[in-house]
């Protein structure tokens, strides 16, 4: 089979890869994610609840853990769907076009992107960010308005239409570029295929 020279073999894979892992987030994040991961990953604090969210008694027959850790395992649950769907659609769409991205770097790079996706959409890892930055204002001014069946409005800081979502959606987008990058140099590296 004839080789593409390297200059071009990588550009090539980088931009499939990073259209793939780009457009995969959106995907992700609001149709295979699910809504109850989605209102629990952000969940922080000590309170004893169910794994249903509902709050715990003293009396309660079952099993309990914090509302951390019941954030902890919404986060987890939407970072293993999104990253099976980054991994299978990128083997789908290389192998479809004649490529084969090695192992180690196909899985280099999902950890890249899972383990940052885990970080960021837990929350604090995003507002210490935004504040290091300078962009407190601007997620605090950019909310999105809800308004409820009675009509009562209210606003909210992390869902859709804010900037927290949209300071998100950037973070995660800029941490692909890495990640691309990172699995072409694996995968086109001298003696990376043997």
């Amino acid at each position: 089979m004839h080789r593409l020279p390297l200059t071009t073999e990588r550009l090539a894979l980088f931009g499939t890869l990073l259209a793939t892992f780009g457009e995969l987030h959106p995907a992700c994040d609001h149709w295979v994610q699910g809504s109850k991961t989605a209102s629990r990953k952000r969940l922080y604090g000590e309170d004893l609840v169910h794994a249903d969210g509902s709050p715990a008694t003293e009396d309660s027959t079952r099993p309990t853990m914090t509302t951390s850790t019941l954030g902890r395992r919404a986060v987890a649950s939407h970072v293993a769907s999104y990253t099976a769907v980054q991994l299978g659609v990128t083997v789908a769409i290389t192998r479809a076009f004649g490529y084969r991205v090695t192992p180690a770097a196909l899985l280099a790079g999902a950890a890249i992107n899972a383990g940052t996706h885990a970080a960021i959409d837990r929350g604090a890892a995003l507002l210490w960010l935004a504040k290091k930055t300078k962009k407190t204002g601007y997620i605090e001014h950019c909310k999105a308005a809800r308004v409820d069946d009675d009509g009562k409005a209210t606003s909210e800081l992390t869902g859709p239409g804010s900037a927290w979502m949209e300071l998100d959606a950037a973070l995660h987008r800029a941490i692909g570029v890495g990640a691309a990058a990172v699995t072409v140099w694996l995968t086109t590296r001298p003696g990376a295929r043997r």
